[in-house]
């Protein structure tokens, strides 16, 4: 017999000045506004059912109008729970960045637990003038308590386009025994903890060289086009990870890091 699953909708449009333009929340998936700081919109998401497993699903759509400023994080750590081999969980988030605005999605790590089943789609869509910074840390169980993850499937899609031209398309997938494939040299190297960060502005050419140096030896970054870089970074931990992010995601986005980001 199935089982009910959790579903969840969120979508939030920025107007310039730190407001709030537009706001939807149903199901599991509600937002936090906490105190405006370098005239951004703060939005904290969170998931009230405590996780993701198969058959959930949930969208997210958030908008930074013109010349407006956007920060979205999440509240805690998402959790992938087990989930039935017939069953995925499904995360669907589109993000809008309109002329002169930036956008900046800076969610909390996913730790991935045995068995999970879940395809994460990342749609971006810049404006001319549009700045981007977004990051995604995955933890492959909790180390700390003996937590193993050696079967289940995660998909992330990401497709990144500005003035409706595609300028950026990557898929990141692990199944099967996940823990053994990061354990390869040619992919983790037996560190638990990845990391994937995109940064779309002007400098980002001018920024690779500190980017690279920030993430260490664990980590690599490339210019894709002269405005948009991309890294990966790995860590044997979600602590050590977040010692190398924050400085990087700082150093991009020219501000202090969101405040449910701590070490």
């Amino acid at each position: 017999m199935r089982q009910p699953r959790a579903r969840g909708t969120l979508r939030l449009s920025a107007r310039p000045g730190a407001r709030i333009r537009d706001l939807h929340q149903s199901g599991s998936l509600k937002a936090l506004f906490p105190a405006s700081r370098h005239g951004a919109l703060n939005a904290v998401f969170l998931n009230t059912s405590g996780g993701v497993t198969g058959g959930d699903q949930y969208q997210i759509s958030a908008e930074a109008l013109p010349d407006a400023a956007l920060v979205l994080t999440s509240q805690a750590a998402e959790r992938l729970y087990r989930a039935q081999p017939t069953e995925t969980g499904r995360l669907d988030i589109h993000l809008k960045v309109g002329q002169g605005a930036r956008l900046d999605w800076l969610p909390q790590e996913t730790i991935l637990f045995d068995a999970a089943r879940v395809v994460r789609r990342f749609d971006v869509d810049l404006a001319p003038g549009a700045r981007f910074l977004a990051v995604e840390p995955l933890i492959s169980g909790r180390l700390a308590m003996g937590e193993y993850v050696h079967s289940g499937t995660l998909t992330d899609h990401w497709r990144l386009r500005r003035d409706g031209q595609l300028i950026f398309a990557d898929t990141f997938r692990l199944s099967g025994d996940i823990d053994a494939k990061l354990a390869r040299p040619a992919v983790a190297g037996g560190n638990r903890a990845v990391a994937a960060l995109i940064f779309a502005a002007p400098e980002a050419e001018a920024l690779l060289p500190a980017i690279r140096d920030l993430l260490g030896p664990l980590g690599g970054a490339s210019l894709i086009l002269p405005d948009l870089l991309f890294a990966r970074i790995a860590a044997p931990d979600g602590f050590e990870l977040r010692k190398r992010l924050i400085p990087a995601i700082t150093r991009l986005s020219g501000q202090d890091i969101p405040r449910t980001w701590t070490l």
